[in-house]
This record gives C-alpha cells, structure tokens and sequence, in this order.
C-alpha cells in the first residue's frame, strides 16, 4: 500500500485525491491546508490538519498549491524521508532541492473542481532527483494513468505556455466569442458544434493544416467587414492575431 499526504485544497489537489482514493493500493492518509475551512470537504474521508510540522509519515508528498509558494513549503518538508513532489507545469524541479527525495507529477490537464474527469486519459509529465525515485514515481502514476510521460523541467516549462496558449487563451476566445454573439442577439451554442469540429479536426490534421479562415485566404473583404462589426476593445486582437495567421503560413495583408 503506497501512503500519500496532498498539501493543498484547491481543483488539482481535489482531483488528485479523488483519482488515488479510488485505488486499492493507495491510501490518502491526510491532507494539509493552513485554512481549516477548505479542508471542511476533506474532512470526513481522511486525516486533515492545519499544522505543517504534523505531517504524517508517508511515501509521497504532494504539494498542490499556488506557485509562488512551492519553495518555501519544500524548506518545512526537508524533515521527510518521502518523495516531495510539486504538480507545477511552471516550476522547476530545483525548488525542491532542500528536499532529500523529489520529483515532479505534473498532470496536463485544465481542473475545474465540479467536472468529472477521466484520469486515465491525462498525460502525467514526471522528473526525478534520481533513477530510483524516477521510477517509484512512475508506478504511482500508471496507477492512475495510462500516459505517463518523463519530461524535464524547461520541457514542461515550454509544455505549460502551449498549455495556456491551447486551453486559456482559446477560452478567452470563447468567451469574447459568446460577447459578440449576446451584442448581437445571436444564441452563442449555435457555435458549439464548431467549436467541436475545430477540437477534432487535430486529432488527424496537424493544427497548421487544420487552419481556414479569412486570414488563411488573404479575404481583405471580409476582414474589414468582421473590424467594423467589432467593437474598438476586440479590433487590435482581431488584427493581432489575423496578422499572427497570416505570417505563420506566408501571407500578407
């Protein structure tokens, strides 16, 4: 029986618990949160506790909380003997180097705390301070997951901005997709089913074959029509990211 701690409370802490308390061989022994109200939901299904010094022993340690704190919460777990890991896309393996075992399990994956999600279809990225621990972290992560994937640090730094650049900011423009239908009195889910075809289409074309669109034919035309339509927030993004399409595959404006 493999024993895990979480430290933090948040959407990937929660997900991660989820997905370990559902196997036989792991047990979440205790979660830790300096604020007892958001361990609240924790409470009656395992251990909890406010005070970091009373961690318990266990095999894994993961520290599932804001960035800019992993360091200084690496420094008060120096005292354990089992593997300190950070779920960070975005932080470097050697902010736990104050640790004697440590690694990183970082599941590519956007978590809302209220959707199901199946973990077996998440690529875990895994790095290790050593061969050993390497693969002690493996076996736990193809315990919940069928991709697991060895990624160094500046990998997965380079993997968390196309992150970004492929989930937040494609639904940031969801969002203003959806502004300008409700502008315009249009129901925004009649866009749904593109919004679809466009996520599918790359599972068989590379995302630059995939591409269509105004920019991509060079339609003077029906851009100035789409700029006159948008509102003065919207036209600069427009033109930016026209342009961006435009110089990718070789086009002028």
């Amino acid at each position: 029986m493999l024993e895990v701690v979480i430290l933090g409370t948040g959407n990937v802490a929660s997900h991660l618990f989820k997905a370990f308390s559902e196997k036989e061989n792991i047990d979440v022994i205790q979660v830790y949160n300096h604020n007892k109200e958001s361990l609240k939901s924790f409470s009656n299904l395992t251990n909890t506790t406010t005070n970091i010094q009373q961690l318990k022993k266990a095999d894994f340690y993961f520290i599932a909380i804001k960035d800019d704190v992993i360091p200084e919460i690496a420094r008060q777990l120096s005292k354990y003997k089992g593997i300190i890991l950070h779920t960070s896309g975005a932080v470097g393996i050697d902010m736990l180097k104050h640790t004697a075992n440590y690694g990183v399990f970082y599941p590519l994956q956007s978590f809302s705390r209220n959707t199901t999600i199946d973990f077996t279809e998440i690529p875990i990225c895994i790095e290790a301070n050593s061969a050993e621990n390497l693969e002690k972290i493996k076996t736990l992560a193809l315990t919940i997951s069928k991709d697991v994937r060895e990624v160094n640090s500046e990998q997965r730094k380079a993997l968390h901005v196309a992150a970004v650049f492929v989930n937040n900011f494609s639904n940031h423009l969801y969002a203003i997709g959806a502004e300008i239908c409700n502008e315009h009195a249009v129901d925004f889910s009649i866009l749904k089913p593109l919004i679809s075809e466009t996520a599918s289409k790359i599972q068989t074309l590379s995302p630059y074959e995939a591409q269509t669109g105004p920019a991509l034919r060079n339609d003077h035309k029906t851009i100035e029509t789409h700029l006159a339509i948008l509102s003065n927030k919207h036209k600069n993004l427009y033109r930016e990211i026209t342009q961006s399409i435009q110089d990718l595959h070789g086009k002028e404006l």
